[in-house]
């Protein structure tokens, strides 16, 4: 089952508190995304770190629920 935008949103909103956040379905098919995240927590981090993060913030969904995410991560 794919996820929702909303579901990625929320998700990321709760997991990297104050970070903007953009989702874009790239193929309208509901199980391939793009997200732009920009958030403070970011700051010193490697890129890899980063995504880290913003999979944690995801509980698990990656690879699963949500099969295909490109990620822009960067601090403000």
């Amino acid at each position: 089952m794919a996820m929702e935008i909303t579901e990625i949103e929320q998700l990321l909103a709760t997991g990297l508190p104050g970070a903007d956040v953009k989702i874009t379905d790239l193929a309208g098919d509901g199980n391939h995304y793009a997200a732009d995240v920009t958030w403070d927590g970011f700051a010193g981090k490697s890129r890899v770190a980063q995504h880290q993060l913003v999979y944690a913030a995801l509980k698990g969904r990656m690879g699963g629920e949500l099969h295909a995410l490109q990620l822009n991560t960067k601090a403000p």
